[in-house]
């Protein structure tokens, strides 16, 4: 195999679990150049990915068909004679761009019924026996029902130093001091989010204890609420959701010294990052998606209701999070900014 093209997932937590599959395929196929499509708020995570050569960042929208902007990328992609498709995502129509591309082998899950568009399909496994992440997109590496590997490589983005200071002097960011990034988002909904007042709390202990860190929230313009109302109470936190790009967002992350963040993308960007990092986990489940770091400390409740996978608490207290102190969240934290002294 010379060439081959990733339909990217649409998330950035789960394009962060597939990145294992590539440097699983490159290991097979040494000389593979690989190339993916994604959306392009996902783009700047693949970028970031060694094994990756080249990104086509789409405006595909997300539960949308969109079927003429699929047949024009189709089309400009059949002048690129990929050897190969690895699908990722299950949905029937993120399969259509590699077969109207005329690409010999399209692989994959066989999702929402892709018969006729993937040639070589890997069964869909039942919820209740789904692996981790990382194992489910590593076995397209394989051929249908092989045997995975347990020792996969855990997900790892690279990162520049010099991006890193360019945008921490956008920020006039003192990267002599340390920093420390808050994640207060979620995008699946608030029964993932710590509340603004914990992560407050946890600003103020930081505050007391290690004076000269620089505190700043990261995240998506639909955050910056949240970080508003966590700097209103510690006025040593900056908001500065929304403001960064992904790309300038994973850069201020490779420098921090530490991370505390719920359940979400940016959270899995942290881990292959390789920063120390506190998870705050709710109502999903850390053994299924876990940070994939041997930096991460996981903080979870795991209460008689969680998980529950719900968006919003269906209880109406979301104790999961709520009884999670920030005090228990400094004990984790404490060690890290110490180590990075």
């Amino acid at each position: 195999m010379r060439r081959a093209l990733v339909i990217a997932p649409n998330w950035i937590g789960d394009a962060l679990m597939a990145q294992p599959l590539l440097s699983r395929l490159v290991k097979l196929h040494p000389r593979i150049e690989i190339d993916a499509i994604a959306p392009t708020w996902v783009a700047p995570v693949l970028e970031r990915m060694p094994e990756i050569r080249d990104v086509y960042a789409t405006d595909l929208a997300h539960g949308k068909l969109q079927l003429l902007r699929r047949w024009q990328l189709a089309s400009d992609l059949r002048a690129e004679h990929y050897d190969a498709a690895y699908v990722l995502p299950n949905s029937l129509k993120s399969a259509l761009i590699p077969w109207l591309a005329n690409i010999p082998l399209r692989i994959g899950y066989t999702g929402e019924s892709r018969y006729g568009l993937l040639n070589v399909r890997h069964a869909n496994p039942p919820k209740d026996e789904r692996p981790p992440m990382v194992k489910h997109y590593a076995a397209l590496a394989w051929a249908p029902g092989a045997k995975v590997p347990d020792d996969l490589p855990l997900p790892r983005l690279e990162s520049d130093p010099n991006e890193a200071s360019r945008v921490s002097a956008r920020f006039n960011l003192d990267t002599r001091v340390p920093l420390l990034v808050f994640c207060p988002g979620a995008e699946y909904g608030p029964a993932k989010r710590w509340p603004p007042e914990h992560f407050a709390a946890l600003a103020r202990m930081v505050g007391q204890s290690f004076p000269y860190t620089q505190i700043v929230a990261l995240g998506s313009p639909k955050d910056a609420p949240l970080a508003q109302a966590i700097a209103d109470q510690a006025p040593n936190v900056r908001n500065l959701c929304g403001q960064t790009a992904l790309g300038e967002a994973c850069a201020l992350i490779s420098r921090a010294s530490a991370v505390v963040t719920n359940d979400s993308g940016l959270m899995h960007v942290a881990a292959a990052l390789r920063r120390p990092l506190v998870a705050l986990y709710g109502s999903t489940d850390p053994r299924h998606t876990p940070p994939l770091s041997e930096l991460a400390k996981v903080q979870w409740l795991h209460l008689d209701c969680s998980p529950c996978f719900a968006r919003e608490c269906p209880l109406g207290h979301q104790k999961c999070l709520r009884d999670l102190s920030a005090e228990q969240v400094f004990d984790d934290l404490r060690g890290m900014l110490v180590a990075q002294r």
